[in-house]
């Protein structure tokens, strides 16, 4: 089908809430390209082993306040959120090294992590702390502070939980160089 063909419905995303959380800054900038490899790994582990950890809250606005009523009974949810701070220029990638490393071959951005796409929509899954009202309390989530929440969803093993995922083997190799443990 030819995309200028097809009537899509107006499509739009209203921020449900926001994020605050120690993380300014995003993991991964265009500028950080020319890093030594070593040196960025090094950099991005150590991140990602940080990150697993960190506890921030999601502020929920009031208007949707009552749209959590039972979430709390779930140990992990899933936090759909706008990465406000990357630039729209990068929104037009078409292929990049997985996390800038040139040692990997190009991939599509749809077969990658990247933060950069056409619709920027990214998702953590995330441990659920506790709940005060509006506020969520959790762990393990990497948006910086100020996203935009686009929306939340009870994480439930039936319905997210593929068994025995395949990935390329680029991919394999970046989770196990993620998962050691820094010095």
């Amino acid at each position: 089908m030819d995309d200028a063909q097809h009537k899509w419905p107006l499509m739009q995303l209203t921020p449900i809430g926001q994020v605050r959380s120690e993380i300014k800054t995003p993991t991964l900038r265009a500028e950080n390209s020319d890093i030594k490899l070593s040196e960025q790994m090094d950099k991005i582990r150590e991140y990602h082993q940080k990150v697993k950890h960190v506890v921030c809250e999601i502020i929920i606005f009031s208007k949707w306040e009552e749209l959590l009523d039972g979430i709390e009974g779930f140990s992990h949810i899933l936090v759909l959120y706008w990465p406000h701070l990357i630039d729209p220029e990068r929104r037009n990638l078409r292929k990049v090294h997985p996390m800038g490393r040139k040692n990997l071959p190009k991939q599509g951005i749809f077969a990658t992590c990247s933060p950069a796409r056409p619709n920027p929509v990214l998702v953590s899954a995330v441990k659920l702390l506790e709940r005060h009202g509006s506020h969520l309390k959790v762990e393990g989530l990497e948006a910086v502070d100020g996203s935009p929440i686009v929306d939340i969803k009870p994480y439930a093993q039936t319905y997210y939980g593929a068994e025995n995922p395949i990935v390329p083997a680029w991919m394999a190799q970046i989770q196990r160089e993620l998962e050691k443990t820094v010095p």
